[in-house]
């Protein structure tokens, strides 16, 4: 049986998202403590739950990381023994600042996973304003609406029911059509 009481909840671990992308970046715990100007041991207590970082760590922390500093707080909670396997719709983690018009939510239940899905709405008349090189290999299926994309260099119009694949590529997007495109994307190594 599944409890709606407060007292049912859980968060999901900040601790176990920070190493988890610490380590999708090949960081070591005394890579990103120096870059921080902490203790390894601050950070490795931070990493175990054991200390909580302040809002300036935080900020230091996503900009080390490369992530968006609100990934960092929209720890949502989850339902006694649905933690770590079920994300439901209204508690999908924001992500980014939704500039560009994009609006993304994590679908993974956290970042500790060999990859993310991400959970993409591409505004009407909204495109990047540069390129994105990420090491990652990633995938994208359109739900809905229609988006153009440049891959490599190569552009492409894709369509609800189409997928597309991107690995290790420049790549960019425009949704220059009238109706928000949706794409549920699954990316390796995460990089959020």
């Amino acid at each position: 049986m599944l409890h709606s009481d407060p007292q049912h909840l859980h968060r999901t671990s900040l601790g176990a998202d920070l190493r988890a992308l610490r380590k999708s970046r090949g960081m070591t715990l005394t890579e990103v403590s120096e870059a921080l100007g902490r203790s390894v041991g601050w950070l490795s207590q931070v990493e175990r739950d054991k200390s909580e970082p302040s809002i300036s760590d935080l900020r230091e922390i996503a900009e080390v990381l490369g992530v968006p500093m609100s990934l960092l707080f929209a720890h949502k909670p989850a339902l006694e023994g649905e933690k770590g396997r079920i994300v439901r719709a209204g508690n999908r983690r924001p992500m980014g600042a939704g500039h560009e018009g994009l609006i993304e939510e994590l679908l993974s239940p956290d970042l500790t996973d060999d990859f993310e899905m991400v959970h993409s709405t591409f505004e009407p008349h909204s495109k990047t304003e540069s390129p994105a090189s990420r090491p990652t290999q990633e995938v994208g299926y359109v739900i809905s609406g229609k988006l153009d994309l440049t891959i490599g260099g190569r552009p492409f119009t894709v369509q609800s029911g189409d997928s597309f694949r991107i690995k290790h590529e420049a790549f960019v997007w425009a949704n220059p059509y009238d109706e928000p495109a949706v794409v549920i994307w699954v990316i390796a190594p995460p990089v959020y």
